[in-house]
């Protein structure tokens, strides 16, 4: 067995005493890898590639909630949208737009959260947090039936310098506090930040929701 079970009790009981939410970062995995966590529990999934996400969902257990956490393109979203519990890095209006589409498409209403730049690399994507402003004070939210605003998400630098992660994470916890006061507080309540490498720290800054991958997985697995 390549998941590490001891870890992800260990995992399990801190985030449950934190009221924090697990999701296991499977991109690249197997599915017996995913099958392993399962049997003991672990219902969240987390993966970045469309084609990898279909492959998976269509063969493992039906009760699994999959969670698109990658930079997801608008053309690829028709393919997730009769299925996904949870779309992740919604980065641009564009996106809003297309997700809603696809959503009325498979009547349904699909979970979202807003991504946030908040790391200095520019390879990450997301809302800054005047254009995040904009668009919830703007009302245009409203304009999507099919599409549920959950909360926000970001990914800190990658960097050893915690007390740079820990500003940026204090940083996004402060927007999410704003949003919060303006959007539905009893729908808005997800902030997810933090990984296998910073998730304590994410949780102290106020993170809900956190994905861990290596820590649970190991070293990801990618083809040559």
């Amino acid at each position: 067995m390549s998941v590490n079970t001891t870890v992800f009790h260990q995992i399990k009981k801190e985030l449950t005493a934190s009221g924090v939410d697990l999701i296991a970062v499977s991109k690249t995995k197997p599915n017996k890898d995913i099958i392993d966590l399962y049997e003991i529990g672990q219902r969240d999934f987390g993966e970045n590639y469309v084609q990898e996400l279909v492959d998976k969902a269509a063969s493992l257990p039906a009760d699994i909630h999959w969670h698109f956490i990658g930079h997801l393109q608008s053309n690829k979203v028709k393919f997730i949208a009769p299925f996904v519990h949870l779309i992740h890095g919604v980065d641009s209006e564009k996106l809003l737009q297309e997700i809603n589409k696809q959503a009325l498409k498979n009547n349904r209403v699909i979970d979202v959260l807003l991504q946030v730049h908040i790391a200095t690399e520019e390879t990450k994507f997301g809302f800054d947090a005047s254009s995040l402003m904009e668009l919830i004070q703007s009302n245009r939210l409203i304009q999507y039936q099919n599409i549920s605003v959950k909360g926000l998400m970001g990914m800190a630098s990658f960097t050893e310098d915690m007390n740079k992660v820990k500003t940026e994470f204090a940083s996004l916890s402060q927007l999410f506090q704003q949003v919060k006061t303006i959007l539905p507080a009893n729908s808005f309540q997800t902030l997810s930040m933090g990984m296998s490498s910073d998730y304590a720290l994410a949780i102290q800054q106020g993170s809900t929701m956190v994905r861990i991958g290596s820590l649970l997985f190991g070293a990801r697995e990618y083809a040559k």
